[in-house]
């Protein structure tokens, strides 16, 4: 099973998400994306105090057409921080013989080195990161430590890097839209149309619950 996992607050998900995750998934062959939603965030707050069900609620709704997408509440279901290390070890306890795909965006990338064990990522899965198309990356293992270097060989057959465990540094030009989660936030707060960003059933279920500009509320 080749599983791409794409993790985040999701709040909300929108269309962009979904355009990263199909490409991947074409991209690298996947037989599933994972959208696993941060419970508890390590570097950041849920802006609006949106819970956690409601933000899964809205993963669900916006991948219910997509028969290769799943929602995972996996973090939620584990206690404390979200951190993509013990996410990614759980992921590869459950599925040992499956090849784990790990999606992040170029920013993402560039603040790798301060995440929680990073190093130890590259040995539980390949990493994929996903760049605007036109954007010049510079040397691929900037970001890490110098000492880390010589952990990594390019792959000719491939025309990537591999990392010493076998597992690879991928890059793939998204398609890009101009979305973001908190330019939705934004114009909901100002009273204004979000319905070309987000699935229609998105959209929907924000107006009902009032979520962005009122106080949430509890999912019934």
């Amino acid at each position: 099973m080749k599983t791409g996992i794409l993790g985040g607050t999701f709040n909300p998900i929108h269309l962009a998400h979904l355009h990263i995750a199909e490409d991947v998934r074409q991209e690298c062959r996947l037989d599933r994306v994972l959208f696993i939603p941060a419970a508890e965030p390590p570097h950041k707050c849920v802006a609006g105090e949106v819970a956690f069900e409601h933000r899964m609620a809205m993963v669900k709704l916006a991948i219910r057409d997509y028969p290769c997408f799943q929602a995972s509440d996996l973090e939620l279901r584990r206690s404390g921080k979200s951190f993509s290390v013990d996410t990614l070890e759980i992921l590869r306890q459950e599925d040992p013989g499956g090849e784990r795909f790990f999606i992040i965006g170029l920013d993402s990338y560039h603040d790798i080195a301060t995440w929680k064990d990073f190093a130890r990522i590259f040995g539980l899965c390949h990493l994929v990161v996903t760049a605007r198309p036109g954007i010049v990356t510079g040397n691929p293992l900037d970001p890490l430590p110098v000492a880390m270097h010589k952990d990594f060989c390019y792959d000719e057959a491939s025309g990537k890097l591999r990392h010493k465990s076998g597992n690879y540094l991928i890059f793939i030009n998204e398609t890009h839209l101009d979305i973001s989660s908190t330019k939705i936030r934004s114009l909901l707060a100002e009273g204004q149309s979000i319905r070309h960003l987000v699935p229609a059933e998105v959209a929907d279920y924000i107006e009902k619950h009032g979520l962005y500009h009122a106080a949430p509320q509890t999912p019934r």
